[in-house]
C-alpha cells in the first residue's frame, strides 16, 4: 500500500516535472512561471547551483575556458578585431582613435571568445551527459521530496495554478484569449482617455453655459478632479475599470454604471433577436446560392443581399416609419419596451446588413469548399448529396461566416447608435453619442469600456467557435 502511494507521489512529481520543463521552453511562459513562483524559483536556483558544483560542472567550465586561454585564442581574437576595425575605419576615412578602438575590439574579442568557449562546453558535456544539469532537471529531483512539494504548493500556489492552465490545452486556450481580452479593454481605455485629456473642448464650458464665470469653471473642474495631472486622472481612470464604478456623470449627475446597466438589455435584446433571425434567414440562402451557383435563385438572391449591404440604415429605418407608421399606421413609429411590435422595424434594420453579410459570406465560403478533392472523393464512395453538403462541407466552410456574424454581432451590441437614434431606443449607441459632444468624460470611458468588453468577449466565443468546429485548430492546440 505504501510502495502505491509512493509510485503515485513519483507520478504526479513526474507530470508536474513534465509540464514545468515545457514551459521554461516557452519564453513567455518561463517569465510568468519564474515571476508566479518565486519563493520556489529562488530554492531550485540554489540547489541547481549546488547541483553544478558538485557534478563538476563548475571545474569543467573553468578547465575549457584556462585551456582556449592558454592556448592564445582570445589574443588572436583580439588582434583580429583591431585589424578590422582599422581597416573599417581607413575604409570609410574615419579618424582612427586607439583608446575607443582597443575597447571596441575588446568587446568583440570577448564575445566571440564566449561563443566559442560555450560550443566547446556543448560538445564536452554531451560525452559526459551526467555532468549536464538543467534548470527542469533540478526542480525534478527536488518534487519527488514529498515535503518540498508541499512546501512549493503552500509558498508558490500562482505559480502551480499556472502549470494546471498550461497542462489543459483548453483552458490554456480559454486564459489566453481571455488575457488577450484584458489586454484590448484597457489598452482602449488607455487611448480613449488620453484622446478626450489633450482634446481642446471644455466640459466644464459646454455644461455651465457661456454666463460661466471662471470660479464656477474652477469649482466644476475641482469637483470633477479635471484639474488634476494626467497621470492621476488616468490613475483614478483604471482603478474604477478595476473596482467597476466609473463615477458619476457630469450631466444628470448618474451614476455611469447604473446608466449603462440599465440600458444595456435593450440593446441585447433588439440585438440578440436580429442576430438570430439573420443567421436562420441568411445560412439556407447562402447555401442554396452556393450549390447552384450562376442560376436564377442565385442572381436573385445576391442581388438582394448587395442591395442589404447597400441601405443604409438611417435611411431604411426612415422609410419603415414613413410607409408602415404613417401611411399605413400598423407600427409604432418609437421603440416602447412595453409594445412588442415597436421592436419589429429596429429589428429588420439591424438585420438586414447582416444577413446581406452573412449570406454573401455562406455563399463564397460553401462554393470554395464544394470544389475540395474530399468533397469530390465523398461523392465519388456514394454518399447522397444532402449528407455530403451538411456533414463535411457546411461544417468546414463555417469558420469565416462564424466571424463574420461575431464581428458584426459585437458592433451591433457596443451600440447601433444611428438606428437607436431613428427610433428612439434609449440604448447604449444613443447613450455614447450623446455623452461625446459635452464631452462626459465619465460616460464616455463608461461606454467604451463597455464596448471593448462586449467585443472582447465576443470574439472570445468566436475562438472558442473555431476550436469546436475546426479540428486542425484543436490538433493545434494539443501540440503546444
Amino acid at each position: 500500500m505504501i510502495g502505491h502511494a509512493t509510485a503515485t507521489g513519483n507520478g504526479y512529481a513526474d507530470r508536474l516535472a513534465a509540464t514545468y520543463r515545457k514551459i521554461l521552453l516557452h519564453p513567455t511562459y518561463r517569465l510568468l512561471i519564474l515571476l508566479a513562483g518565486a519563493p520556489v524559483t529562488i530554492i531550485v536556483y540554489v540547489a541547481y547551483l549546488l547541483l553544478k558544483s558538485k557534478s563538476g560542472y563548475t571545474s569543467i567550465v573553468e578547465e575549457t575556458r584556462n585551456k582556449l586561454l592558454k592556448s592564445g585564442y582570445l589574443d588572436e581574437l583580439l588582434l583580429e578585431a583591431k585589424d578590422q576595425l582599422e581597416r573599417k575605419h581607413r575604409f570609410f576615412g574615419q579618424t582612427v582613435n586607439t583608446e575607443q578602438t582597443a575597447r571596441e575590439a575588446k568587446q568583440l574579442a570577448s564575445q566571440k571568445f564566449e561563443e566559442t568557449l560555450q560550443v566547446q562546453l556543448k560538445e564536452r558535456l554531451s560525452e559526459e551527459s551526467g555532468l549536464k544539469i538543467t534548470f527542469g532537471d533540478t526542480y525534478h529531483s527536488l518534487a519527488m521530496n514529498p515535503f518540498f512539494l508541499v512546501l512549493s504548493v503552500i509558498i508558490g500556489l500562482p505559480m502551480y495554478l499556472l502549470m494546471a492552465i498550461y497542462a489543459n490545452p483548453y483552458v490554456k486556450y480559454i486564459a489566453e484569449r481571455l488575457f488577450m481580452a484584458i489586454f484590448v479593454i484597457f489598452g482602449v481605455a488607455f487611448l480613449v482617455f488620453t484622446i478626450l485629456y489633450i482634446s481642446p473642448m471644455n466640459p466644464a464650458a459646454n455644461l455651465l453655459g457661456e454666463t460661466a464665470t471662471a470660479e464656477q469653471i474652477a469649482t466644476f473642474n475641482h469637483i470633477y478632479g479635471l484639474d488634476q495631472p494626467y497621470l492621476v486622472q488616468l490613475w483614478n481612470t483604471i482603478k474604477g475599470i478595476l473596482t467597476f464604478d466609473l463615477g458619476k456623470s457630469f450631466a444628470g449627475n448618474e451614476n455611469v454604471t447604473t446608466a449603462i446597466a440599465n440600458k444595456f438589455p435593450v440593446t441585447l435584446t433588439l440585438t440578440f433577436i436580429a442576430t438570430l433571425i439573420a443567421v436562420l434567414i441568411a445560412l439556407p440562402i447562402g447555401i442554396i446560392s452556393a450549390t447552384r451557383p450562376n442560376s436564377f435563385l442565385d442572381y436573385t438572391f445576391m442581388f438582394i443581399a448587395l442591395l442589404g449591404l447597400s441601405i443604409p440604415n438611417f435611411w431604411q429605418g426612415l422609410i419603415f416609419i414613413l410607409n408602415f407608421s404613417i401611411k399605413l399606421p400598423w407600427l409604432p413609429a418609437t421603440y416602447n419596451p412595453n409594445n412588442w411590435l415597436s421592436a419589429i422595424m429596429p429589428i429588420v434594420v439591424l438585420g438586414t446588413g447582416l444577413t446581406a453579410a452573412v449570406a454573401r459570406m455562406t455563399r463564397s465560403s460553401t462554393l470554395e469548399v464544394i470544389h475540395e478533392d474530399y468533397i469530390t472523393t465523398a461523392k465519388a464512395k456514394g454518399l447522397a448529396r444532402r449528407h455530403v453538403l451538411w456533414k463535411h462541407a457546411v461544417g468546414n466552410a463555417l469558420i469565416p461566416i462564424i466571424t463574420v456574424i461575431g464581428l458584426q454581432f459585437g458592433a451591433m451590441l457596443g451600440g447601433a447608435a444611428v438606428t437607436e437614434k431613428v427610433f428612439n431606443i434609449s440604448g447604449i449607441g444613443s447613450y455614447i453619442v450623446d455623452k461625446q459632444f459635452i464631452p462626459d468624460i465619465p460616460s464616455i470611458m463608461g461606454g467604451v469600456v463597455y464596448t471593448a468588453i462586449t467585443i472582447s468577449i465576443v470574439n472570445v466565443i468566436v475562438d472558442l467557435l473555431y476550436a469546436f468546429f475546426d479540428p486542425r485548430i484543436r490538433s493545434k492546440m494539443k501540440q503546444y
